[in-house]
């Protein structure tokens, strides 16, 4: 029954509070502020019939303390203050390069590399189809070989970023490998 915060992202959250004010009786105060910058304070005026305000344009992976001071006209009600850290952004792979594509592999490689990826998974399958294999590739690498592949076969290549988080963002290519030589 205090001030708290829902629905965290890496640049909003939710604040809750209990209803201490009517329309009639007055308003609230809001200040927050990065923990590590408090200077740089904002404050926002919200109506006492509202209990809860979302704030957005934060920084991600932040710490922000926030206080709700009661501005009341009948009662004095203390400030109530909390803390919210917001999480860490969570960019989904940008690019997904195909290259060095050969009869029976290919090599895919994915940008941006971020600290918040616990590690990549990449699916390969042959279009039409969904025979689709799964790499799992370690976070702090950007590129894997693809092999043993069919010639002359398109391939979707899905690249998925697997957030310590527990979030999931994927990116998709096409990829098609060359005709194999004769006598294969």
């Amino acid at each position: 029954n205090r001030l708290h915060a829902t629905d965290v992202t890496s640049s909003s959250f939710r604040l809750l509070w209990p209803k201490l004010l009517s329309q009639e009786t007055g308003y609230y105060t809001l200040e927050y502020a990065p923990t590590a910058e408090l200077a740089r304070k904002r404050t926002q005026q919200v109506s006492g019939a509202h209990t809860s305000l979302v704030l957005s344009d934060l920084a991600p992976e932040t710490t922000y303390e926030v206080a709700l001071i009661p501005e009341s006209n009948v009662h004095y009600f203390p400030p109530q203050s909390t803390r919210v850290t917001t999480l860490a952004e969570e960019i989904s792979p940008v690019q997904v390069l195909i290259s060095e594509s050969g009869p029976r592999s290919f090599h895919v490689s994915w940008a941006p590399v971020l600290d918040s990826v616990l590690s990549y998974q990449v699916l390969y399958g042959p279009l039409p189809g969904n025979s689709a294999k799964v790499l799992q590739v370690d976070g702090r690498h950007n590129s894997t070989v693809v092999e043993q592949l069919a010639p002359n076969t398109t391939y979707l290549v899905t690249v998925t970023a697997i957030y310590r988080s527990g979030k999931e963002k994927s990116l998709s290519a096409k990829a098609c490998t060359q005709e194999g030589e004769r006598g294969e």
